[in-house]
């Protein structure tokens, strides 16, 4: 198959939904596919931000080719990297010379027309996937207001009702976009896990990682964008009562964003800024490391539809303690424990009770680990595969009669 893949977040940007389509997109490519992405252009700063020094593509293999839209910073993302693309209404011409047999389209603006655009006027079948609670993001738009929410609301139903699928990585975004006029066939189909990057380390390297970072075997962990929806500020403010109870116990937060300095100054003020420890951008080999280090992750989050580092951590042996919101609880059931939203003072009784309870905690393990495996970027590829198959045979069906 000819895939093209559209999506307004890629490589460089630190972002789930970059790392979920080119996960997929390699394991496609590597399968015999040929993979196309079109995705923003990004500026020299945000290659520096990831330790690559300059702006030459990175060779994915024969199968894979990148094409990149002209772009302009987006400000006021949460990661200080996000692009935004004005659509030309021109560029299904240049996607005519690959002329692919499906298009995949990840978001709603400027690319996502132009995946829209394309596919309407190549008369190529179009899945697209919402991996964004809009709700949750309109934060960062300099319009705000119930009015506009609604309307943008309206908008993303709009676009996703002109796909011939509609996939979400989770349950709860589907079922909202079904309340908001979500009309097409649509399924849950997750992200997938880079089982090769992610995995349980052996016990003794395992000590090794902790006694080279200082931890103690009360060492929690948070990765992901440090932004306000995020709630990461939840995290700190559970840590008063329980270094009450356990004062050896660790905050990790690995990742940057535009509230860093806001969260170094909630530690100072609850005075817990030394069991707290920003680490900033890593790589994956390092985030596998740092998984294997710490005794559970932890996420406060309420806009995810499906966590990429929760999965992540469960690969790595992490149990969850996770808000009772959304994407979190498709994935938290016998590996962890569910807190109410913004509730810091029970989610420092379930970390607690967890270091409390060793045999428990570890049944929480086992179960991560294998539910961990379901998501493996070979069984996600094959799900889309069988996706693509389907929707194209329903076109070429469809165009017959």
């Amino acid at each position: 198959m000819r895939i093209a893949m559209f999506s307004e977040n890629f490589y460089p940007e630190l972002s789930g939904i970059a790392d979920s389509i080119l996960d997929t997109g390699r394991e496609l490519a590597r399968r015999g596919h040929q993979v196309d992405f079109y995705v923003p252009r990004y500026a020299l700063r945000n290659y520096q931000a990831v330790n690559l020094e300059n702006k030459k593509e990175l060779n994915f293999g024969n199968n894979i080719r990148i094409t990149r839209f002209h772009s302009w910073p987006f400000i006021g993302s949460g990661t200080r990297q996000g692009r935004i693309v004005l659509p030309s209404f021109w560029r299904w011409w240049q996607i005519r010379k690959f002329l692919p047999d499906i298009i995949h389209t990840n978001l709603f603006f400027g690319v996502g027309l132009e995946a829209l655009i394309a596919a309407k006027l190549l008369k190529i079948p179009l899945i697209g996937t919402n991996h964004t609670v809009v709700s949750e993001f309109m934060r960062y738009s300099p319009l705000k207001g119930k009015r506009i929410t609604a309307k943008m609301l309206n908008y993303v139903n709009w676009y996703y009702n002109h796909c011939d699928l509609v996939t979400a990585p989770g349950a709860a975004l589907l079922k909202e976009m079904e309340g908001q006029g979500l009309k097409v066939s649509h399924r849950v189909v997750s992200n997938p896990l880079d089982n090769e990057k992610f995995f349980l380390l052996k016990k003794e390297v395992r000590e090794k990682i902790k006694k080279e970072l200082r931890l103690t075997n009360y060492t929690l962990v948070y990765a992901g964008r440090l932004a306000e929806e995020k709630s990461i500020d939840v995290l700190i403010k559970s840590l008063p009562k329980i270094l009450a109870k356990i004062p050896d116990v660790t905050l990790l937060v690995v990742g940057q964003g535009n509230i860093l300095e806001k969260l170094k100054k909630l530690t100072q003020k609850l005075k817990v800024d030394h069991a707290v420890k920003f680490l900033g951008t890593v790589d994956k080999e390092r985030l596998n490391k740092i998984y294997n280090a710490a005794e559970v992750f932890t996420i406060a989050s309420t806009s995810e539809v499906q966590s990429m580092t929760i999965l992540q951590a469960m690969a790595c042996g992490l149990p969850i303690i996770g808000v009772a919101a959304r994407g979190v609880t498709d994935v938290v059931k016998d590996n962890g424990f569910l807190f109410s939203p913004g509730d810091s003072a029970e989610l420092a009784e379930k970390v607690i009770w967890f270091f409390q309870n060793t045999s428990e905690r570890k049944k929480m393990e086992e179960n991560g680990l294998a539910e961990a495996r379901k998501f493996s970027k070979e069984n996600i590829a094959s799900e889309w595969e069988k996706i693509y198959q389907e929707v194209i045979k329903k076109r070429q069906l469809f165009n017959f009669l």
